[in-house]
């Protein structure tokens, strides 16, 4: 496949979905955001905006145990449904104290922070939408802006729609030339950003944290606006760029 055809060269403001979609548009970017809104971009906002340092990590296994202890940073459980400590719930984020070193696997989020190399990294969302934009655009011009989507459980993607609404949120924000997809993107946003806790509700992701108990969860990650954080991929780990 000719990647010319997919990489969006002719627009400043770009947006295609995961891992394929840093490699097809990574090369060509000063900036790449990562939206993961249900929820490690969420999660991630929250515990930077309180001051905390996250390192981001794809396995929730032993060798996220070791990796933490390399670190000396503590390691986020691996079910959000955990009574105890930090987890993929922004809700069990809201209160981390200031220093603290946090590994925070992700299959999702985690894993695309992870394949954009050296270029710069914001970790983007509903909440700190505007936020990002700005700060984004005193880092570079050529901005990709990647929804990162779930995955079905045979591992392929799926294009999530709380990270297409959310990328939108950003796109709203930058100035410069946008791709048709990153056009499309807004449109989603402007469609549902008067009724953002609806839409996320009522979305497949949405559906299955209410229904599993995390409401609360959903809750935070529709706040639009709520944050002017702006967690920047530092030495392997989302740090409050300043």
């Amino acid at each position: 496949m000719d990647t010319a055809y997919f990489d969006q060269h002719d627009y400043a403001i770009r947006c295609e979905w995961g891992a394929d979609g840093i490699a097809a548009l990574g090369p060509l970017s000063d900036v790449i955001i990562i939206v993961d809104v249900l929820s490690f971009s969420t999660c991630v906002d929250i515990a930077v905006g309180n001051g905390a340092i996250i390192y981001p990590y794809r396995w929730s296994d032993t060798t996220a145990e070791h990796y933490a202890q390399s670190l000396d940073a503590l390691l986020a459980a691996a079910h959000r449904s955990s009574p105890d400590g930090y987890s993929l719930s922004p809700a069990s984020l809201q209160r981390i104290p200031t220093g603290t070193r946090l590994v925070l696997p992700s299959p999702n989020g985690a894993t695309l922070s992870h394949a954009t190399g050296t270029t710069p990294t914001i970790a983007g969302s509903l909440r700190n939408a505007p936020a990002v934009a700005h700060a984004a655009q005193t880092l570079g011009q050529s901005i990709s802006v990647i929804p990162a989507g779930e995955r079905w459980a045979d591992g392929r993607l799926r294009p999530a729609l709380e990270d297409w609404i959310g990328a939108g949120a950003i796109i709203a924000d930058l100035t410069g030339t946008r791709s048709p997809e990153a056009e499309v993107a807004v449109a989603a946003f402007q469609r549902a950003q008067h009724d953002l806790m609806s839409y996320l509700a009522g979305c497949s992701s949405g559906r299955e944290l209410i229904e599993r108990g995390f409401a609360e969860d959903v809750r935070l990650a529709a706040g639009f606006n709520q944050s002017a954080c702006v967690p920047l991929l530092t030495n392997n780990a989302y740090v409050r760029h300043a």
